[in-house]
C-alpha cells in the first residue's frame, strides 16, 4: 500500500483544482483538468496506451477481490460486445453483513467536513485519470463503444462529471456556516445570546445502479455526489458492465484507506445471473439515496416503491429535431449524420424523430422537398460511414441483442429511406456492427404515431412528415410532455419558429440546441457548462449536474447552546 495521505497533502494537492471547478460551474466557461487526447497521458511509462492495454489484458480471467466484508462468493460472466469473454470474477455480497459495515465508517467521514471529503474524492478521480487507458478498454469491452469514444466518454468526460458533482456538493454544504453567534436585543434586559453549530449530515447509504452503455459517465455523478456529501456508496453495476465500476470501487477503497477512513464507505455488489438484486437493495431501509440510469419501466418502479430513499432517475425519452429551414444545408446534414451514427445511436441523447414539413424546407441551396431532405440525409450518413474502418471507429458495436432486434423491426414500420448494413470488424470478428436505419413516417397517421411516439433505442431514426412548422412545434411539445426528451434540436432561419421552439423547451423543461452545423452535436454535453437532462420532463427527474442533484443528499443539523 502507498504511504498514508495526510489532510495537508490532500488539500495542498487538490484544493486548486476544486477552486477551478467552482469557478467553472459559476461561469459555465470551458474547462477540464482531464485531457481528451490519448497522447496527453504520456507516450511511454505507466500512463501510455500500451501500458493501459497491458493492464487491461492482465485483468482478464482474474478474480477482483476487494476485501469487502460479507463476501459470500464470486460471480462473473461478462462478454464483450466485441466477442471477448472477460472472465473476471467479482465479489458477491451478503448485504446483511456488508451494509452494517458500510454504515460504521460514516461518522468519521461525516465529521471530516466538506473540504476534506471533496479533496479525498479528487484524489480518487486523479488516480482513475492516471489509469484512463486501462479504464478505456474496460469501458469499450463492456459497453461496445469504439476505443476513442470509450477513452473520452468513459475517461476524461466521466471524470469531469464526477468532479462537477463534487464541486456542486461542496458549494451546497458550505452555503451554511459551520458556526454562528446569535444575539437578540431585549431592550433594557440582557440580550439573548446563543452559539449555533451547523453540521451537514448524510442521509445514509447511497445505491448506484449502473447502466450498460455508459457505466462511468452515468455512474460517477451520483457516486461522487453522495460520497462528497458524507454518504457511504454501494455500487450495483449492470451485469454486462461490471469491470469499469469495479475498478472504480477498488481505487476508491484504496484512497479512503490511505487517507485514514474506512474503505467500506465504498463497496461493490455484483449479482449472479438472473438474480435481480436491484429491487431487493432499493427497498432496504439502510438505502437512503438511489441513482439509476436505464429503462423507464424500472425507473418508474423505483420512484414508486423505494419510498425510504431519495431517488434520482434518468430514464428513456424520445428526442426530436425539428427541421424547418437551413442556412447551411450541407452543414446541417453532416451534423445530423454524425449525431445519428455516433455509438450506433446507443446514447440517451441521440435524436430519434426528425420533424420535417411535408411540403419541404427552405435552404441556402434553394427549396428542398421532404423526400429530398431525407434522401440527402441518407446520402450524408452513407458518405460518413462508407469507409469500413471509419465506420467501426464511429459506430462501435451493438451492445446487446435487444438493440439488434429493434433495428430489424424498425425497417418494417414504414418506408425505408436508409437501410442498415452490416460491417465487419477485422480486429474483432465477433462484434455486431450495424449502420443506422432511417424510416419515413407520416405524422398524421395514427399507426405511424405508435412508432415515433415510443423510444426505439439504438441506430434507428424516423423522418416524420408534418403538415407545417406550427404542427411540428406542437408535436414537439406533446412528445416532450408525454414521453420526455433528454435533448431537442432545431434548424430554422425563421425567428418566429425559433422563438416558438424555444418557448416549448422552456415550458416543457427540455435542453435545446439550435442550428448546429460544426463540431458540436446535439447528443454531446460538456461538464461544468452544459446540463445533461433537466429533471423537468418524464425522461429524467434530475439534471447532471445542478444544485438540486446534490442538495438533498444531506441535511443540516443545528446544535444551539447558551453563549
Amino acid at each position: 500500500m502507498a504511504a498514508e495521505l495526510t489532510v495537508h497533502q490532500l488539500i495542498a494537492t487538490h484544493r486548486p483544482t476544486l477552486d477551478q471547478a467552482l469557478e467553472a460551474i459559476r461561469t459555465r466557461a470551458y474547462w477540464s483538468p482531464h485531457p481528451e487526447h490519448p497522447k496527453a497521458y504520456g507516450e511511454h511509462g505507466s500512463l501510455d496506451m500500451a501500458a493501459g492495454k497491458a493492464a487491461f489484458d492482465a485483468l482478464l480471467g482474474t478474480r477482483l477481490d476487494l476485501g469487502q466484508p460479507g463476501t459470500d462468493g464470486f460471480v462473473g460472466g461478462e462478454v464483450s460486445p466485441y466477442g471477448i469473454e472477460l472472465g473476471v470474477e467479482y465479489p458477491h455480497a451478503d448485504v446483511d453483513a456488508l451494509l452494517p459495515a458500510m454504515k460504521a465508517g460514516q461518522k468519521a467521514w461525516r465529521d471530516a467536513g466538506a473540504e476534506i471529503r471533496a479533496v479525498v474524492c479528487l484524489e480518487i478521480l486523479k488516480r482513475i485519470s492516471d489509469r484512463t487507458h486501462e479504464f478505456a478498454h474496460a469501458v469499450m469491452h463492456t459497453s461496445g463503444q469504439a476505443f476513442m469514444m470509450a477513452f473520452q466518454a468513459g475517461g476524461p468526460h466521466a471524470q469531469d462529471r464526477g468532479l462537477e458533482a463534487v464541486a456542486y456538493a461542496y458549494v451546497e454544504q458550505v452555503r451554511t456556516p459551520d458556526t454562528a453567534e446569535w444575539t437578540k436585543p431585549q431592550g433594557k434586559r440582557d440580550p439573548l445570546a446563543l452559539t449555533k453549530q451547523f453540521t451537514p449530515v448524510p442521509r445514509g447509504i447511497a445505491l448506484v445502479i449502473g447502466c450498460n452503455t455508459f457505466p462511468t459517465w452515468n455512474g460517477y455523478p451520483g457516486l461522487f455526489a453522495s460520497l462528497a456529501t458524507g454518504n457511504a456508496v454501494l455500487v450495483k453495476p449492470h451485469p454486462r458492465a461490471v469491470l469499469p465500476l469495479a475498478l472504480t470501487v477498488q481505487v476508491a477503497r484504496d484512497v479512503l484507506s490511505e487517507a485514514g477512513f474506512d474503505p467500506n464507505l465504498v463497496a461493490l455488489t455484483a449479482e449472479r445471473p438472473g438474480e435481480g438484486i436491484a429491487k431487493t437493495l432499493a427497498t432496504r431501509p439502510e438505502i437512503r439515496i438511489i441513482d439509476y440510469t436505464g429503462s423507464t419501466e424500472f425507473g418508474d418502479w423505483l420512484e414508486a416503491n423505494a419510498r425510504q430513499a431519495q431517488v434520482y432517475t434518468e430514464k428513456a425519452g424520445v428526442n426530436s429535431v425539428l427541421v424547418e429551414s437551413a442556412g447551411d444545408y450541407k452543414g446541417m446534414l453532416a451534423n445530423l449524420a454524425f449525431s445519428l451514427s455516433l455509438y450506433s445511436g446507443q446514447m440517451c441523447t441521440t435524436p430519434q424523430n426528425l420533424l420535417i414539413p411535408r411540403d419541404g424546407i427552405r435552404t441556402d441551396e434553394g427549396p428542398k422537398t421532404f423526400d429530398e431532405v431525407v434522401a440527402d440525409l441518407a446520402r450524408s450518413v452513407d458518405g460518413l460511414l462508407g469507409d469500413d474502418a471509419r465506420a467501426n471507429a464511429l459506430l462501435g458495436a451493438i451492445v446487446n441483442p435487444d438493440v439488434t432486434a429493434r433495428l430489424e423491426t424498425a425497417a418494417g414500420l414504414g418506408e425505408v429511406a436508409l437501410a442498415s448494413r452490416e460491417i465487419a470488424n477485422p480486429e474483432f470478428p465477433g462484434a455486431v456492427v450495424r449502420t443506422p436505419v432511417v424510416v419515413k413516417l407520416d405524422g398524421a397517421k395514427p399507426d405511424d404515431e405508435a412508432a415515433y411516439m415510443s423510444e426505439c433505442f439504438g441506430p434507428v431514426s424516423f423522418a416524420v412528415a408534418v403538415d407545417s412548422a406550427s404542427d411540428a412545434v406542437e408535436l414537439l411539445r406533446r412528445t416532450i410532455r408525454e414521453k420526455g426528451a433528454m435533448t431537442v434540436g432545431a434548424y430554422t432561419t425563421d425567428e418566429e419558429v425559433e422563438q416558438a421552439v424555444q418557448e416549448v423547451c422552456l415550458e416543457e423543461a427540455a435542453q435545446l440546441s439550435l442550428n448546429l452545423v460544426g463540431g458540436v452535436y446535439v447528443n454531446q454535453t460538456a461538464a461544468f457548462s452544459d446540463f445533461h437532462g433537466s429533471g423537468g420532463n418524464p425522461a429524467a427527474n434530475a439534471a447532471l449536474c445542478d444544485g438540486a442533484f446534490v442538495a438533498n443528499r444531506f441535511r443540516v443539523v443545528e446544535v444551539r447552546r447558551e453563549a
